[in-house]
């Protein structure tokens, strides 16, 4: 837990956040063992902005790994993923039920979280027929 909130402030110190100075960095553990690091950037047109949480399960997905075992965010003030990375960390949880996440402040308060707790009623993949292409069926 700790190097994984070790590697969410070194992606944190990457933000780009010039307009909100909220710099977020998040890493993402995946079930391949291996850390993915990704950090806020932000946009004039704030609907375009990327949060540091999805940054960083992009990054998983890229290298070929589609579950998430545990997640760690690093803000100034200890602050929780937004509604929509927690509906994408979600889609990637390897058991939506066991997967944990790590808020910690840039002075290395934590409080550690089950992401059930944090999105109680969140739409899950279950509910809607998935194509029979789907990524994690195919491997």
């Amino acid at each position: 837990m700790h190097e994984l909130v070790r590697h969410a402030a070194e992606a944190r110190r990457q933000a780009y956040a010039p307009y909100s100075g909220y710099k977020v960095g998040a890493c993402v553990l995946g079930s391949n063992g291996r850390l993915y690091m990704g950090c806020n950037v932000e946009n004039i047109s704030y609907g375009l902005t990327i949060c540091a949480e999805r940054s960083a399960i992009t990054a998983m997905v890229l290298a070929g790994c589609v579950e998430i075992l545990e997640v760690a965010v690093v803000t100034r003030d200890g602050g929780t993923p937004c509604g929509a990375c927690l509906q994408v960390i979600a889609e990637f949880a390897f058991k939506i039920e066991h997967v944990k996440v790590h808020c910690a402040t840039e002075d290395g308060v934590m409080q550690t979280y089950d992401l059930k707790e944090l999105l109680p009623h969140g739409f899950s993949s279950g509910e809607v027929r998935q194509n029979e292409t789907d990524t994690r069926q195919s491997e």
